[in-house]
């Protein structure tokens, strides 16, 4: 296959499939899914299939895993990616009506960061990487799962940190399912999915924007969560921000803080000026060892925590054993508390919810949350460069 030349139409054979509106595709809901799957919409979308027929697993349940994921573990690792195997196998029982043709599951080397500049700015954990492989051998130890059910299995690697690469990679991935696909096709359907996860994000960076200020408005506390993507999953982060929302407290998550450049510098600015930092984005004061981008994230919202006077406390979610989490325990602690922001973690999830436990922690944040905010925000206030930008704002 020659794709040297650009915008060669290069032609790829392929043996029967149903043409592209009808291709029902699976893509397993977890991992690395949660921050990209605005991507892998825009993409497909791009290439001509339903969005109707792009189905994505359900959220991470003990009933998913009991059913579907039961005798197909490989190796043990850490529960985020134990419990693929339960998505791929609810996947591949779906009823004649819905089966799926593809089960897509990308291994992404590498994610999108609004951080660059880094030592390392967009490299993902390499379990998390890896996971397809790992889970894929689970379901070909006794017989091909997938070939038994007449479902195609896709697991490109994916460098999405790099556009002009993934767009190469990605070429000869969809070829294999995709009849008469074309570089150019697959380039400009690249651009679309950046294109649909920069919408997102920004929507969402929007919403987080609004929420502070109508917190510095109302002189109202908000907490953060800093956690992975993947902790979204009810299944994996067992909804504790959305049991402490439950107590009023408006809930920010750090991937999508707001990036805005005035309330960067009103909040860096004189860092900047000072050469402490070489911008409103840089961790290098805080954290010089950066290794991956979930990592340089978790760190830079921790620094946003801690000069902005609204939020009053943070949660702090990691998995069991998760090595790459575990170096940042200290400094992001560190970096919270002497602001004189409320740190709270949960650093030991895993596959059960311990009910009871979590039930008195949550109970005991939204105490010392309800004792506590009015002073914390007004000692980050009266500590904070003057003419905030969000208290500026005009009501709705």
């Amino acid at each position: 296959m020659d794709t040297s030349a650009a915008g060669t139409e290069t032609r790829i054979a392929h043996g029967a499939l149903p043409a592209r509106d009808k291709l029902r595709l699976g893509i397993p809901r977890v991992l690395n899914v949660w921050s990209t799957h605005q991507f892998w919409i825009g993409l497909f979308g791009a290439l001509g299939l339903d969005a109707r027929r792009i189905v994505f697993s359900s959220d991470t349940s003990d009933e998913q895993m009991r059913e579907f994921g039961k005798g197909r573990g490989t190796v043990d690792s850490c529960y985020p990616v134990k419990c693929v195997s339960a998505h791929y196998g609810e996947l591949l029982a779906l009823d004649r009506h819905r089966r799926i043709d593809v089960l897509f599951s990308t291994m992404i080397y590498s994610v999108p960061s609004f951080l660059h500049g880094h030592v390392v700015d967009s490299l993902a954990c390499p379990r998390v990487m890896a996971a397809p492989e790992n889970i894929k051998a689970g379901f070909l130890k006794e017989g091909d799962a997938f070939a038994a059910r007449g479902v195609r299995y896709v697991a490109p690697l994916v460098a999405l940190g790099e556009p002009d690469m993934a767009a190469r990679q990605l070429l000869a991935a969809l070829a294999e399912f995709l009849p008469g696909v074309t570089r150019r096709e697959v380039e400009a359907a690249v651009r679309a999915g950046y294109a649909a996860l920069e919408a997102f994000a920004a929507a969402a960076r929007r919403q987080s924007r609004e929420i502070l200020e109508n917190c510095a408005r109302l002189e109202r506390p908000c907490l953060l969560v800093l956690a992975r993507p993947y902790h979204m999953d009810p299944g994996i982060g067992h909804e504790i921000e959305v049991d402490l929302q439950a107590y009023g407290f408006p809930v920010l998550w750090g991937q999508y803080l707001p990036t805005d450049p005035d309330l960067l510098g009103w909040m860096f600015g004189a860092e900047v000026a000072a050469g402490q930092v070489r911008s409103g984005l840089d961790i290098a004061d805080v954290w010089p060892s950066s290794y991956s981008a979930n990592t340089n994230e978790i760190l830079w919202a921790a620094k946003f925590a801690a000069r902005m006077p609204w939020i009053a406390g943070v949660i702090r979610l990691s998995s069991y054993e998760c090595g790459m989490d575990q170096p940042t325990y200290t400094p992001v602690q560190q970096i919270v508390e002497r602001s004189g922001t409320l740190f709270f973690s949960f650093q030991d999830l895993d596959s059960t919810k311990p009910a009871g436990a979590v039930r008195i922690r949550v109970e005991t944040i939204a105490h010392y949350l309800a004792r506590d905010a009015a002073g914390i925000i007004a000692r980050k206030r009266d500590a904070s460069p003057p003419d905030c930008p969000l208290a500026a704002a005009p009501l709705p």
